[in-house]
């Protein structure tokens, strides 16, 4: 699965009680730059990506990852629980399993 980051609307996606715990500079490494940084711990959500990937039929789908209620600043290099957001469990699962094997290469 290629997972890579998108312009596209995260509208529509939810959290569907998936998580995966990382550091944002794990997530940074292996998906770029947050999209939304503002790592002030003043909002609900600190950093997010908004990415695209296929399933195994070539079904592009949209999800998000980010931390949410933290209310804190992160350091880059803290393991947090970060959410992951899609349209459907499915996309959400897929996503986290795309996520960890990324994160174990």
């Amino acid at each position: 699965m290629i997972i890579k980051l998108t312009d596209e609307s995260p509208n529509g996606t939810s959290f569907h009680r998936h998580t995966i715990e990382s550091s944002i500079s794990q997530l940074t490494e292996i998906l770029g730059d947050p999209q939304e940084d503002c790592n002030g711990g003043d909002d609900k959500v600190n950093v997010s990506w908004t990415c695209e990937a296929s399933d195994e039929e070539g079904n592009t789908f949209i999800f998000t990852i980010y931390d949410w209620k933290e209310y804190r600043t992160l350091s880059v290099d803290e393991r947090v629980t970060f959410h992951i957001g899609g349209k459907d469990r499915r996309d959400t699962i897929l996503a986290k399993m795309g996520i960890e094997k990324l994160m174990r290469r």
